[in-house]
């Protein structure tokens, strides 16, 4: 009996990938937040429906064009959402950290990069990760509730191949050859450890992050130090 349960799971698990319509949630991707001047960036959605699990992103922007990544986390069988979106200018080479203006629900969330080739297990090279910690907003729209903002810098970014941390020293990360930027709530953080139930959830949940602003830190060269922002 439990041999045909398990025949039963993995049987379960393959339709679900192989209904899993990835081209689609391109085709229908939300634009908000715009780069460095150009259009708005165009996020679409990828959860672990790829590998045959049951999470599902429900993202949407709101009337002051914050992003809002929500959905349902289950992980039974997977244990991941995202939100994509190709960067429609590449990094300039001077390029030192992203300011993320956000309100979260008390959960760690990632923000990832990559050169466009996935960055998931059988991916040719790494997506890069840094860990979002974020403080559970009573309200997530009030004005009157401070968002939180954060300076992410390029230095701290970690590479990974899906769940899998990669050992020190084995890649660099080139900032001018990423091509896509990604919001994550997964059961890994950056470096592979487990994301604990208190930042993360246990068996099946909600989750909810406004994002309100991505900039990019510039660093002055000649003068070395920070000298310029530029919204996304």
């Amino acid at each position: 009996q439990q041999k045909t349960i398990s025949i039963s799971k993995k049987m379960g698990n393959i339709l679900r990938m192989a209904s899993y319509d990835r081209s689609a949630n391109i085709a229908n991707a939300i634009p908000a937040l715009e780069l460095l001047g150009h259009s708005p960036l165009k996020w679409h959605r990828l959860d672990d429906g790829v590998m045959g699990g049951r999470s599902e992103t429900l993202h949407h922007v709101s009337s002051s064009s914050a992003l809002n990544f929500t959905g349902h986390i289950n992980t039974n069988g997977g244990g991941f959402t995202s939100i994509r979106a190709p960067l429609p200018v590449k990094f300039p080479a001077n390029a030192e950290a992203l300011k993320v203006t956000f309100r979260g629900d008390g959960k760690t969330y990632k923000i990832l990069l990559t050169d466009g080739s996935g960055g998931g297990p059988s991916s040719r090279s790494p997506s890069w990760q840094v860990d979002l910690p974020t403080t559970n907003k009573k309200t997530q729209t009030d004005d009157d509730d401070e968002p939180d903002v954060q300076i992410l810098s390029f230095q701290d970014f970690l590479p990974s191949f899906g769940p899998r941390a990669v050992p020190p020293g084995k890649y660099e990360l080139d900032i001018t050859e990423m091509n896509q930027i990604g919001v994550m709530l997964s059961l890994k953080l950056s470096d592979g450890r487990p994301n604990p139930p208190e930042t993360f959830g246990v068996g099946e949940f909600d989750f909810s992050l406004w994002v309100e602003k991505i900039e990019v830190i510039l660093k002055e060269e000649k003068e070395g130090k920070i000298d310029d922002t530029c919204e996304t």
